[in-house]
């Protein structure tokens, strides 16, 4: 993907976007006294009344699904892209350089899948090491 596309898909994604990234229980089978199991629920969508830019996210990204959103009679048609699991992975690692708002989930995201990927004790950007490389120590 090129640089361009990437930061402005991420702009996006921080302005429309949703990322869920959870640990839940979930039973397999619907019968009672069926076990629960613990379950990653990890996926990201946007969702606009705006057909093309998703159109657009869909071919640019290769990735996910794209289609109408149901809504409520009387309100805009809407549209909805979405990514989950091993393709959330993916569209993570292209936003994380450029995303502001969702960085946090972003970095979730991309830490389960690939923990050792930094090298950092918690494998999450260490913003205090960020700031001082920036000039920005706020240790005063």
């Amino acid at each position: 993907m090129e640089s361009s596309d990437a930061a402005y898909l991420a702009g996006l994604f921080d302005g429309e976007g949703s990322v869920y990234f959870k640990r839940m229980k979930q039973k397999k089978h619907q019968r009672p006294g069926k076990p629960t199991h613990n379950v990653m629920v990890i996926r990201m969508e946007i969702s606009m009344t705006d057909k093309y830019v998703l159109e657009w996210v869909w071919e640019t990204t290769g990735v996910g699904a794209f289609g109408p959103k149901k809504v409520q009679k009387g309100y805009k048609p809407q549209w909805r892209w979405r990514a989950a699991h091993r393709d959330a992975l993916k569209v993570c690692k292209w936003l994380w350089p450029y995303a502001k708002t969702k960085l946090h989930k972003i970095e979730q995201i991309i830490d389960h899948y690939e923990p050792d990927i930094q090298g950092l004790g918690d494998n999450v950007v260490d913003f205090g090491h960020y700031k001082t490389w920036m000039g920005k120590n706020e240790s005063k």
